[in-house]
């Protein structure tokens, strides 16, 4: 069953790159007490990924912190180290983007929102949504049609604040 408004994220361990090496994230302490903006992509260098979506949270990092948004997260079934290599080719630190690598895809399947690419290659993936994140509980929810970007964009989710 996919998320909904109104559920609490669940538990899970994820990892996010430093200069040290990966490092666990618990998300009942990520999102605890805070206002977090997630979004999550299909794939770490892929097209859309990579020219709009991500860049669009970036280039809207001070339009969503004037909207209580405290931290911008972003998931993906990459490994920590291709997150961090994507971060770095797109110029960002930890106080941009924190970059979330669900690589075994577990909680992107507890999320009910995973994405069947194995028609392009690239296996089981997250499908493109964005979500508000209020102390744990999911406030807005976002989720794309098949290659769609529309409702996914920072544009839209800072429209709903």
């Amino acid at each position: 069953m996919t998320i909904q408004i109104g559920d609490r994220i669940p538990s899970a361990t994820l990892m996010t790159p430093t200069a040290d090496g990966p490092r666990p994230v618990q998300t009942d302490e990520f999102f605890k007490g805070k206002t977090v903006a997630l979004f999550a992509v299909p794939g770490a260098f892929t097209p859309t990924c990579s020219a709009r979506h991500l860049p669009g949270f970036v280039d809207n990092k001070s339009a969503l912190a004037d909207k209580g948004v405290d931290t911008i997260a972003c998931l993906s079934v990459n490994d920590a180290f291709v997150l961090k290599a994507w971060a770095e080719s797109q110029s960002l630190t930890e106080a941009d983007v924190v970059m979330l690598a669900d690589g075994s895809g577990d909680f992107t399947r507890t999320l009910g929102l995973t994405l069947d690419a194995r028609g392009f290659g690239m296996g089981e993936r997250s499908q493109r949504y964005s979500m508000l994140v209020k102390d744990g509980v999911v406030e807005q929810l976002n989720i794309e049609q098949g290659g769609e970007f529309k409702v996914s964009s920072a544009e839209h989710l800072l429209a709903q604040l």
